[in-house]
């Protein structure tokens, strides 16, 4: 029987009854769980936490009291300098006059609560979740941003300062819980309307009443009211008389508050659609402005908040010493030039001349600093800043950019042919442009309705042919003529820079100084960077940090460079021959705005790049103005009083310095020969007017039949064949390849090939050039 499964082996171990071995439980987690934690831990952790975050909050509002007012704010002043130190202009005298509620009607009360904190009277003093938001912009670098009720910024106006920091965040959410236990809704309402900002340095919503509608703050209408509540979300971007081009996103912010309002319930609907755009009037600057002081601090104001260097509510608040990039000794030479060559023209009896108005760039094309700037006759008289404001056409001045993106995007014509300078293109006055074999509708017109008919691009950048550069335009293709401008300094949303035919005219209203920045780009060979206005800011001990230049080439040397040989001859013979007067090798454009309210000029050495704008505008209702019998001529164009202005601008700013020549290389490594300015007794200086001899940066050997240029092929050709005078690339008098006048390759070239050649043979320009058996017309 013992041998019997029954008896002595007992019951086997799955049927057992008995209880298993308490530790089997814990052996069993096993892998990764044994990194999870039970239930138990993590109840346990959150509670800890919490009780940890409860005490935070407790000490923190136990140990951060309400400060006294921050005293700073309305202290300190802002002083900006010269390059080399010598001051420009002090701001920062606060313009405050305290109010009680009771004297702010009750509709610019709600107003401002529509804009900035539509749930004030019901809602606590913070708001955490957008608090967290910003919180985690910050650290992440996601952008700054607000999540302020309105008590946080109130605390941060009178009790804080404006530093985007999570400290300074911190306090700001103890004072704000505090002080919405221990002040009235009303009080805390009250104070924000005295301590906020509101742009022309007024502080307050008494001082913003005076300063944008002269009135008291009891007499506003709600209309008024609305725009001023606006104006605190940015100052600086929705003030309609400073920035006219932001007036579409002011009124936009206008339509919000009131929007708000009606949601709100505290006007009507009917009452809302009754109001109209309340247009604020024109500032009255400080008498310590006058001249150009104004202008130029205005302009390093806006181009420390633009580039979001230093937040505006900070800089207003006072305490910066700022170090520009400009040149006293080119300021005054810019000042000099405009006065000399137009401002002491204009007759006080004149109608038109009081239209009259001027702005100016220079740009250090190596360096990317802004080095002069012309914004009016007086900041005082004339407040808006002719030099930055984006509201006149730019014109020619534009065509430039597509020459360079059709090199650029290896562009070809309607039937196939490779767009260079010495492609044929038909000039005939309204001539419709064709896309695609299909006509479009669009014909422009030339000026004062001229026929060229077949003539080369260079020849057409010279005379500045409309229909020509329409037809590019769309061989381009517009978004890509858009893309190269923006490549070479253009703002992405430059004002009506559409991406369609049109932009080929330069309807763009881009400022001189944005223009100014893209021909630095074509005379630093098509490498842009950060374009600076500020040299060095500090705030006491702080060093305020700067973006860095980050120069990389933006588009090929090869179109930078060839766009410039171009531009070269319409300084040498064509439209800006009027510019020679600088005394050195330059390039440039003409430029004329549709109905001549505004006249260009936009060139470069290889020292500088200056954009110079005449602009017609009535200074009592800022509508643009005809130049037409300005200084008593039948009409103002480029290569008028901005050419003249700007060779004279130019001669004074490099005097002194050695005379460079261009250093072009149009896709190859050697250097494109170039050209002595006028005067200097070489023989190859250039004409005082439209010339038939060969360019000097072109061929040393002229074609052997210049002749007329031949009639556009109607396909591409199928044989590049070879240049008149040259080796099939060319060959300058060191070049590698290129030969001599009958060979295709070896020794070197006697100085007949395009361009004078270069070393490598077959770049990407000179190769498309070969490809269209044509030759360079314009240098």
């Amino acid at each position: 029987m013992t041998g019997s499964p029954e008896f002595g082996r007992g019951v086997p171990e799955e049927m057992s009854d008995e209880p298993k071995a308490t530790g089997s439980a814990r052996t069993s987690r096993t892998g990764f769980r044994r990194f999870v934690p039970t239930w138990r831990w993590v109840l346990g952790g959150s509670m800890l936490v919490l009780v940890l975050a409860c005490g935070v909050l407790v000490a923190g509002y136990l140990l951060v009291s309400i400060p006294p007012a921050n005293k700073a704010a309305a202290a300190q002043t802002n002083v900006f300098l010269y390059s080399d130190g010598s001051q420009i202009a002090r701001d920062g005298e606060i313009n405050r006059e305290n109010i009680n509620l009771a004297q702010v009607p009750k509709s610019v009360q709600e107003a401002v609560l529509a804009a900035e904190d539509r749930e004030f009277y019901q809602e606590s003093a913070i708001d955490p979740k957008a608090m967290l938001r910003a919180g985690w912009n910050m650290v992440t670098g996601g952008g700054k941003q607000s999540g302020s009720t309105i008590t946080q910024q109130y605390v941060k106006n009178y009790y804080l300062n404006q530093d985007q920091t999570l400290t300074r965040k911190a306090k700001e959410f103890f004072i704000a819980l505090k002080l919405d236990n221990e002040v009235s809704k009303t009080d805390i309402l009250e104070g924000y309307l005295n301590t906020s900002y509101f742009g022309r340095n007024a502080y307050g919503i008494q001082a913003a009443a005076q300063a944008y509608y002269a009135k008291d703050v009891d007499e506003l209408s709600t209309s008024e009211g609305a725009y001023l509540a606006a104006l605190v979300n940015s100052p600086n971007a929705y003030d309609t008389q400073a920035h006219p081009e932001n007036r579409k996103r002011a009124v936009a912010r206008w339509h919000y508050v009131l929007d708000g309002m009606v949601k709100k319930s505290w006007i009507t609907r009917s009452e809302r659609d009754a109001f109209k755009f309340p247009e604020p009037g024109r500032d009255k600057p400080a008498t310590g402005m006058s001249g150009q002081r104004g202008y130029l601090v205005e302009a390093v104001k806006n181009y420390l908040i633009s580039n979001e260097i230093i937040d505006e509510r900070r800089l207003a608040a006072g305490g910066f010493r700022i170090t520009t990039t400009l040149d006293p000794k080119r300021q005054k030479a810019m000042g000099k030039a405009v006065e000399k060559r137009l401002m002491s023209k204009l007759k006080k009896d004149r109608k038109v001349d009081k239209y009259v108005r001027a702005g100016g760039t220079s740009v250090d094309p190596k360096t990317g600093k802004i080095v002069a700037m012309y914004g009016g006759i007086d900041y005082t008289k004339q407040y808006v800043n002719n030099a930055t404001r984006r509201d006149y056409q730019v014109g020619s001045t534009f065509k430039p950019f597509i020459f360079t993106s059709a090199l650029e995007n290896n562009s070809k014509t309607q039937d196939g042919r490779s767009i260079t300078a010495g492609t044929i293109y038909d000039g005939t006055n309204k001539r419709e442009v064709i896309s695609d074999g299909n006509g479009t509708d669009y014909a422009p017109e030339n000026e004062d309705k001229k026929s060229y008919g077949q003539i080369p691009v260079s020849q057409a950048m010279n005379k500045s042919v409309n229909s020509v550069f329409a037809q590019m335009g769309v061989d381009v293709g517009p978004k890509k003529v858009k893309r190269t401008a923006i490549d070479l300094g253009l703002p992405e949303k430059t004002p009506n820079m559409p991406e369609d035919g049109s932009i080929a005219l330069g309807v763009a209203t881009a400022s001189t100084t944005d223009m100014a920045e893209a021909y630095a780009t074509l005379a630093n060979h098509g490498k842009r960077g950060h374009y600076s206005l500020v040299e060095k800011a500090t705030h006491g001990g702080e060093v305020i940090e700067l973006p860095d230049r980050d120069v990389s080439e933006q588009v090929e040397r090869s179109a930078a460079d060839s766009t410039t040989a171009v531009l070269r001859k319409v300084v040498q013979g064509g439209t800006g021959t009027a510019a020679q007067s600088a005394g050195r090798p330059a390039a440039g454009k003409t430029g004329t705005a549709e109905e001549d309210k505004a006249a260009w000029f936009a060139g470069y050495t290889p020292e500088l790049a200056t954009v110079i704008s005449v602009m017609g505008q009535n200074s009592e209702t800022g509508v643009q103005k005809s130049l037409y019998g300005a200084a008593g001529l039948e009409r103002v164009n480029g290569g008028g009083f901005p050419a003249e202005i700007w060779g004279d601008y130019t001669k004074a700013a490099l005097k002194g310095q050695p005379i460079r020549d261009f250093d072009l290389k149009t896709g190859g490594d050697a250097d494109i020969p170039g050209t002595k300015p006028p005067g200097s007794g070489d023989p190859s200086a250039p004409p005082t007017g439209p010339t038939s001899e060969p360019p000097t940066t072109g061929p040393t050997t002229p074609p052997t039949d210049p002749g007329t240029p031949s009639i556009p092929p109607t396909g591409p050709p199928t044989d590049p064949g070879t240049p008149p005078t040259g080796g099939e690339i060319g060959g300058d008098i060191d070049g590698q390849n290129g030969g001599d006048n009958t060979g295709t390759s070896g020794g070197p070239g006697d100085g007949g090939g395009w361009q004078g050649g270069n070393t490598t043979g077959q770049p990407a320009s000179a190769a498309r050039i070969a490809e269209s058996g044509e030759e360079w017309e314009g240098g």
